[in-house]
């Protein structure tokens, strides 16, 4: 998830994850078409909440699925519309990382979901934000530059909540689908240790 391909500011520090550089933004306007889809996708998070707490994971999987394809949408028409735009570019992470992070609290609190695996995903975005408040406050401008293998645990932890709600809403159980769901656990766990290392590690070898 993501609208802009994210930029670096040269000669900074920081672990941020995968943000696009407000300092590129071409617009700062308010109210326009994509940003609206993705304030509409950020208001769907307590919807999404709801309908796993009320046991109704296949409407919570229809909604996921809806938030991905206003993504790539808001996204194509931030593109049509002549670039990034500063107050997309910093709600467009926020919609999709509170999207994320909120199913996988909601899905561990339903059982669905280990509890392990989501203390460590949010553990992990706090770390993150956390570094980069601190960073701030020293002084170090914080480089946004989304690491590959980011990219790969924000696709895993997408892949994992997608299946786990299909599953439990349509009721496609059975070994083989035991076995996947089970992979996407461990990878996810894998690749958010891994992501939020490699953050802490780029952060402290710069000086």
């Amino acid at each position: 998830m993501g609208r802009n391909g994210a930029a670096a500011r040269p000669g900074g520090g920081g672990m941020p994850d995968g943000a696009p550089d407000i300092g590129q933004a071409t617009s700062d306007a308010l109210l326009t078409l994509p940003n609206l889809i993705t304030f509409a996708r950020l208001c769907a998070v307590p919807l999404a909440v709801w309908l796993v707490i009320d046991h109704r994971p296949g409407s919570a999987f229809a909604l996921f699925l809806a938030a991905g394809v206003s993504d790539a949408v808001d996204g194509w028409l931030a593109r049509r519309m002549g670039g990034p735009n500063s107050v997309g570019a910093l709600l467009d992470p926020v919609a999709d990382k509170a999207l994320l992070v909120t199913m996988y609290v909601t899905l561990a609190a339903v059982g669905e979901v280990p509890v392990w695996l989501a203390i460590l995903v949010v553990f992990r975005d706090l770390v993150i934000v956390g570094g980069v408040i601190v960073l701030g406050l020293l002084g170090r401008a914080v480089m946004i530059r989304p690491l590959f293998v980011s990219k790969v645990n924000t696709t895993v932890q997408i892949g994992l909540v997608a299946l786990t709600l299909f599953v439990a809403g349509f009721g496609a159980r059975g070994p083989a689908v035991a076995d996947g769901l089970a992979l996407l656990t461990w990878a996810v766990g894998a690749s958010t240790l891994a992501s939020g290392g490699a953050y802490v590690w780029r952060a402290v070898r710069r000086p």
